[in-house]
């Protein structure tokens, strides 16, 4: 096995400057990733190295796949392995970064700063009995989502390239090895404060919470109680975050505590998946036995996670107990009041609505009709912009009809035209999403037959999802009948 080198080439465009490091070592633990046998770079995302401030042509070759399987530390980087807890299905646990390197903080041109992390790099002092290591598909698979949740315009970490390792690694059978490059915002989570809060020591958590300011919420700092402010501040985005995520039909899969990041990023895509059919009840995950993360359960799962945020900040929010707890529950109560109207403006936008009216009943009686006819919930919203209505059966359904007369009264309300409406519609309904039969099928090809193409070709595609693709491509159909009940698995 070789071992790590480190290699200024600033020609790459490297940029670090490492502030999570200057946190108590606590939070962290200090060590390079495990190095592999034969990387390869076998998908690198250009576009994102360039805001970077990288340069590509550098990175898409044999140096890439050195630095992106670990193999080479670039300079500046100081690789650690960063401590967290999380309540993982309701059940607290001490854990940490169990197979993920962050290298460092790069930053860009414009001054911004990106965490640069190694998922899939070895064992680490937080890995408990795993092998630190990550399967071809899984990875590929998040690079997909995240990419595809991002030309949707919602908040999510990237993924910088993928690298095949060269070595299997063991799961129920032997795979291919790969490490995915990730960048975020940061890697804070609601578990960082979880760990912190249960070590006891109030001057760290305090150094974790002014940092967090400082990187995310900077505003908030000559606020009179900025802690309190913090927790309403991660409120509000999640908020906005978990109303975005239903209005395109997305399942998590695994919102527990540590996959709840302070930034609003959607982060880790491990058994994540697109609703076809509207039904509130969908899971897809096969470790959610009991449909905690079901899709239409969401918002109350980020409540919950957001109420062991704010018992984590207590001792900062007020030195008396009962007085903190007062204050964070009040901020808490407010979450449906702050998830609602972010979910009302966007169901809005879905059905063309520029003025504001009371159309909560509206776009909930139009979900219960699509529930009923078991309707595929992307096209349904897509097609109402359509000059006139497919021969699909839930649009002659007298349910819809009835619906479709109050709609039109509602758009006649309005001053604007149709067309404002129509323009407004298919800005905010997506053609195609990243239907989990044709990410199968990339993942597919690509593990079993190392043909990458089908993967492009879905990638390009998704980047433009509210261009209508060609039909010829079928990327905008549901999964046909004959398909089996859709799966997703964790991946470690």
């Amino acid at each position: 096995m070789t071992s790590n080198t480190r290699q200024n080439r600033p020609e790459a465009g490297w940029r670090f400057d490492n502030s999570y490091v200057r946190l108590p070592e606590a939070f962290y633990a200090r060590l390079e990733p495990v190095p592999v046998r034969e990387p390869k770079l076998v998908v690198f995302n250009a576009e994102l190295a360039r805001t970077l401030g990288l340069n590509p042509d550098v990175l898409k070759g044999d140096e890439g796949a050195s630095i992106f399987s670990g193999n080479t530390i670039p300079q500046g980087a100081e690789p650690l392995a960063q401590a967290y807890a999380g309540h993982q299905f309701g059940s607290f646990t001490m854990l940490g970064d169990g197979r993920a390197i962050l290298l460092g903080e790069q930053v860009t041109p414009e001054g911004g700063r990106f965490d640069i992390q190694l998922k899939g790099s070895g064992r680490t002092p937080f890995s408990r009995r795993g092998d630190g290591r990550a399967a071809l598909g899984p990875m590929l698979r998040e690079y997909i989502i995240s990419e595809a949740l991002h030309a949707l315009g919602i908040p999510t970490t990237r993924s910088l390239a993928v690298v095949t390792t060269g070595e299997p690694v063991y799961r129920e059978s032997a795979l291919q090895g790969a490490i995915l490059t990730r960048t975020a915002s940061s890697h804070l989570r609601v578990g960082t404060f979880e760990y912190a809060a249960a070590r006891g020591k109030p001057d760290e958590l305090r150094t974790l919470a002014d940092y967090t300011i400082q990187r995310h919420f900077p505003h908030l700092a000559a606020d009179a109680n900025p802690y309190l402010e913090l927790f309403a501040a991660v409120l509000d985005r999640q908020a906005s975050l978990v109303a975005r995520w239903m209005l395109i039909g997305f399942i998590h899969g695994v919102m527990n505590t540590d996959n709840t990041a302070l930034s609003g990023e959607t982060i880790d895509y491990g058994p994540c998946a697109f609703m076809d059919a509207y039904d509130p009840n969908t899971v897809f995950s096969s470790i959610d036995r009991h449909g905690r993360y079901a899709y239409g359960s969401q918002p109350q799962i980020v409540q919950w996670n957001l109420a062991r945020f704010a018992e984590a900040l207590l001792a900062l929010i007020h030195e008396e107990p009962e007085a903190a707890a007062a204050m964070a529950k009040e901020k808490l109560s407010g979450f449906p009041e702050t998830f609602r109207p972010f979910w009302l403006a966007g169901m809005r936008a879905k059905l063309g609505l520029l003025n504001q009216e009371a159309d909560g009943a509206l776009a909930a009686d139009l979900l219960d009709v699509i529930n009923r006819h078991g309707e595929d919930f992307t096209n349904t919203f897509r097609n109402l912009a359509s000059a006139s209505l497919p021969e699909a059966a839930i649009f002659q359904a007298q349910d819809f009809r009835k619906w479709y007369e109050r709609w039109q009264a509602r758009l006649k309300r309005q001053p604007d035209s149709w067309e404002a409406s129509r323009r407004l519609m298919n800005n905010a309904n997506p053609a195609v999403i990243p239907r989990n039969h044709r990410v199968e099928e990339a993942l597919e090809a690509a593990v079993e037959r190392a043909d990458f193409s089908v993967m492009e070709k879905l990638l390009e595609v998704l980047s433009r999802p509210f261009q209508d693709p060609p039909k010829e491509g079928g990327y905008h159909l549901p999964a046909p009948p004959s398909a089996q009940p859709y799966q997703t698995y964790c991946g470690t």
